[in-house]
C-alpha cells in the first residue's frame, strides 16, 4: 500500500529540486552583468538537494530521483515494491516544475522556450558526442550513488548525510554541465523535456537510460564491496 506522506514528500522534493536548478540555468545563469553562471547553477542544484534532504529526508528519505530509488534498492537499502510509487512521484513533480517554470520564464519578451534540458550531440551544451555523454551519465550517477550509500550508512555520521550528497550533486554539475547539461536524475530530464518538445524530448530515452544502468551498478557495487 502506498504511503501518501512519503509520496507527496518525494513529489515535492523533486518539484524543488527541478524548479530550483533548472530556474537557475533559465532565469538567473546569464542574466546581464550579475548572472551566476554555471557554478552558480551547479551550487543551485546541490542546494535544492541539500534543503529537502534535510526538510524531507526523515519522511520519505530524500530520493527526489528514479535513478537514486532504484540504486538504494539494488544495494540493499530500499525496497524494490515501493519503487514505483516513489519514481511516478518524482516525475509528476517534476513536470509540475517544468510548467511552473514555464509560465514564470515565458513572461519575459523574447523568451526562446528553453528550459534547460537534457542532450548529446548537437543538443549537448558543448557539442559532445553520445559515447561521452553516456560515459558522463552513467560514471557521474554511479558515483553519486556510492555517496550517498556511502553518506547514509550505519557507520557514518548522523545528520551529515545531506551536507555530502548536496556537494556531490554540485561536484557532479561542475563537472558535467558542459557535456549533457547534467541529468543523472530522468525525473529532471523528463519535466522540461515534455514541455520543450523536440529535440529534448527525442533524446529523452538516454536520461532514463544511463542513470539508471550507472546507479544499478554502484547499488551491487556497494552492497558486495563497501557495505556493512
Amino acid at each position: 500500500m502506498f504511503d501518501l506522506k512519503k509520496l507527496t514528500a518525494e513529489l515535492f522534493g523533486t518539484f524543488w529540486l527541478v524548479l530550483g536548478g533548472c530556474g537557475s540555468a533559465v532565469l538567473a545563469a546569464a542574466f546581464p552583468d550579475v548572472g551566476i553562471g554555471l557554478a552558480g547553477v551547479s551550487l543551485a542544484f546541490g542546494l535544492t538537494v541539500l534543503t529537502m534532504a534535510f526538510a524531507l529526508g526523515p519522511i520519505s528519505g530524500g530520493h527526489f530521483n528514479p535513478a537514486v530509488t532504484l540504486g538504494l534498492a539494488a544495494g540493499g537499502r530500499f525496497a524494490w515494491k515501493d519503487a514505483p510509487g516513489y519514481v511516478v512521484a518524482q516525475v509528476v513533480g517534476a513536470i509540475l516544475a517544468a510548467l511552473v517554470l514555464y509560465t514564470i520564464a515565458s513572461g519575459k519578451a523574447g523568451y526562446a522556450g528553453g528550459l534547460a534540458s537534457n542532450g548529446f550531440g548537437e543538443h549537448s551544451p558543448g557539442g559532445y558526442s553520445m559515447t561521452s555523454a553516456l560515459w558522463t551519465e552513467m560514471v557521474m550517477t554511479f558515483g553519486f550513488l556510492i555517496v550517498i550509500l556511502g553518506a547514509t550508512a550505519k557507520r557514518a555520521s548522523p545528520g551529515f548525510a545531506p551536507i555530502a550528497i548536496g556537494l556531490a550533486l554540485t561536484l557532479i554539475h561542475l563537472i558535467s554541465i558542459p557535456v549533457t547539461n547534467t541529468s543523472v536524475n530522468p525525473a529532471r530530464s523528463t519535466g522540461p523535456a515534455l514541455i520543450e518538445g523536440g529535440i529534448a524530448l527525442e533524446q529523452l530515452w538516454f536520461f532514463w537510460v544511463y542513470p539508471i544502468v550507472g546507479a544499478l551498478v554502484a547499488g551491487f557495487v556497494y552492497k558486495v564491496v563497501w557495505d556493512e
